[in-house]
């Protein structure tokens, strides 16, 4: 497929929003499958700190 103009490739011959559209969905999805088991195992070592520190505590 050849576009004359980058306005005409955005278009995408009428089809620019669902195409722009599912790219910007999967781009989404793709980096919240990233982020979010770093944000957990941050999430898990803050907790398993805490309850270190109760342990050592009560010790």
């Amino acid at each position: 497929m050849s576009f004359n103009s980058f306005s005409e490739f955005l278009a995408m011959d009428g089809h620019g929003l669902y195409v722009w559209l599912s790219y910007a969905i999967a781009a989404t999805i793709v980096t919240i499958n990233l982020v979010s088991p770093l944000l957990r195992k941050k999430q898990l070592k803050a907790e398993l700190l805490r309850r270190l520190r109760r342990e050592k505590k009560a010790v």
